[in-house]
């Protein structure tokens, strides 16, 4: 049997060439384009630099509803001795402003351009009267600082200064700023485009009516949002037959145009097993890993159509070691190749909160959850079909090769699933 760690190091090996296969593509920012296709913006990673084009904002601007006025007018101002101004005609937000003339009050509006000429705004409620008349005059009853609730020129950002540097993952306040910078497009790191295909006799796809002895794919679903949540691009293809011609007519439509493939099931000693029929022969390897759940494993550059070799993972086909196995070898390279950091999950010590068996001769990964106390406790057992557990997990126990068994209170190494 392979190591954990060998067989880690093999899929990084055989997925290593993926790292130059382009260097960027561009995705446009129009608002429109986010809303018709949400995922194509999901945490995409900046392949270039940002440098801003211009001043954020592009000119001093009111923070506030208010009067825009010389702070020199408002020295004498007190509550006994208001210092009452004529108001000007207001301006709104994105007209251009006069200029203020000394001894005035001009009524503005949040984020519209201060004009020339005043220094300092004034805030609505502390006026008297507290709104915008018509015409008249309005009172201060306090002196004002200069710059006061302005917004100065440049105050967020400088023409030419670094906005966002080449490897930040895009969230929702890095569109906005680009958006803000008057950005119509930016360079970003390709996705992968990952073929998941669950295999199997079987199988059906959700919502299908199924007939004796057989049962939904859960793995599609499964592997497709782990696939997505590492920064690639995931489709699904499922083979509901154990045949291997079968198969590799699946992965010859649909593999043209993918960058990786994983299979899912057939790989173990079987009668019927389907992908290692069918890719043994044309290029992978499989073997079993010291490892459960997740034992049987195979991965090559294999040739899955004419002329076409790709890089294929074959996964165990029970839905806890398929994903357990995606977490220990797929995930952390998928991440990587993505540019998103960390590539890994994060890694703790935690004591047990009940005593623990495992084989000493393979690495045990356990699904569990950890308490407020920093005790965690396996939950479900061992067996590979149980998802229901997993589903309720927030930590992987990780049971090392040489161990067969650990008592409460016994430091294990755990890594968090629930981010």
């Amino acid at each position: 049997m392979t190591s954990i760690h060998l067989h880690a190091a093999r899929v990084r090996a055989l997925l290593a060439p993926l790292a130059t296969r382009g260097t960027h593509e561009t995705l446009g920012l129009d608002p429109a384009a986010v809303a018709v296709d949400p995922g194509a913006y999901d945490r995409r990673v900046l392949a270039r630099s940002v440098r801003s084009p211009l001043d954020l904002p592009r000119f001093d601007n009111s923070q506030m509803d208010g009067f825009a006025v010389r702070a020199a007018d408002l020295d004498a101002a007190t509550s006994e001795h208001p210092v009452a101004l004529p108001a000007s005609a207001p301006i709104p937000a994105g007209d251009r402003a006069p200029r203020h003339e000394a001894g005035t009050a001009t009524p503005i509006m949040t984020g519209s351009a201060v004009p020339e000429g005043a220094d300092a705004i004034v805030p609505i409620e502390r006026v008297d009267p507290p709104h915008f008349p018509a015409e008249g005059s309005v009172a201060f009853t306090h002196p004002v600082m200069p710059a006061t609730f302005i917004r100065a020129r440049g105050s967020d950002a400088l023409a030419g200064e670094l906005a966002l540097p080449a490897g930040t993952v895009l969230r929702s306040a890095h569109y906005g700023l680009l958006a803000s910078l008057g950005l119509s497009e930016v360079e970003v790191l390709p996705r992968l485009r990952v073929l998941i295909v669950p295999t199997g006799n079987e199988i059906r796809p959700p919502g299908a009516v199924l007939e004796d002895a057989q049962i939904y794919d859960a793995n599609g679903a499964l592997l497709a949002e782990a696939v997505r949540e590492a920064g690639a691009l995931p489709i699904v293809a499922a083979c509901t037959s154990d045949r291997a011609e079968e198969l590799l007519a699946l992965l010859a439509e649909h593999a043209g145009g993918t960058d990786l493939v994983i299979t899912v099931g057939g790989v173990s000693a079987g009668a019927y097993e389907a992908v290692r029929d069918a890719l043994g022969p044309a290029g992978s390897e499989f073997g079993h890993v010291e490892m459960q759940p997740g034992g049987p494993q195979g991965l090559g550059r294999a040739r899955v159509a004419d002329g076409l070799h790709l890089p294929v993972v074959s996964l165990p086909g029970n839905p806890v070691s398929a994903l357990v196995s995606f977490e220990v070898f797929l995930r952390p390279v998928l991440r990587s190749l993505a540019g998103r950091v960390p590539a890994e999950r994060p890694r703790l010590r935690a004591r047990l909160g009940t005593n623990l068996d495992s084989p000493a001769h393979l690495h045990q990964i356990r699904r569990g959850v950890l308490d407020d106390e920093g005790f965690v406790h396996p939950i479900g057992g061992p067996s590979s079909h149980l998802l229901a557990s997993y589903a309720r997990s927030t930590v992987l126990i990780h049971v090392p090769v040489g161990t067969d068994h650990a008592e409460t209170g016994d430091t294990v190494e755990i890594w968090r699933i629930d981010d």
